[in-house]
């Protein structure tokens, strides 16, 4: 396995706009394709990339970093994880995270944050085995979670 955090261009945007999640979790991971739409218009604060195993494009994460957002936990968190369908499992979601993470802290940040959707084929567990913990809050229907980075 050789993972590549990738940004997105006109070679591969058309690649991660098609890439799809398991059928039953289209309800609660937003398409990719909104992903980049919501990254185009905010460019200095969200950062989207695509993660390759060598050549083959498996998985989307988008980052966000707005250190003066009035509401704390959209200021360094991670927006968006989508991982195509029959690739979950691999390790390209961890990945994904601590690639955020990674940037998290080239940036000076100490906490990155994650929300989602309450839901029987939801990523709760993923999370909280890569050391979130719910912070008591609901966004929008969402929970709130953090992660303290070393």
């Amino acid at each position: 396995m050789t993972l590549r955090l990738e940004q997105v261009t006109p070679a591969n945007v058309a690649d991660a706009c098609g890439l799809r999640v398991e059928p039953e979790q289209e309800e609660v991971v937003a398409p990719v394709v909104r992903s980049l739409a919501e990254a185009y218009a905010q460019p200095g604060v969200a950062w989207p990339r695509l993660i390759y195993d060598d050549d083959r494009l498996v998985a989307f994460v988008m980052g966000g970093f707005d250190p003066g957002c009035p509401v704390d936990y959209f200021r360094c968190g991670i927006w968006r994880l989508a991982v195509a369908a029959g690739h979950q499992r691999s390790g390209y979601g961890r990945f994904a995270v601590e690639a955020v993470c990674a940037q998290a802290r080239r940036r000076g940040r100490n906490r990155v944050t994650v929300l989602w959707v309450p839901h029987p084929h939801g990523p709760e567990q993923f999370y909280l085995r890569l050391g979130f913990t719910p912070t008591g809050q609901i966004h929008g229907g969402q929970v709130v979670a953090e992660r303290f980075l070393d």
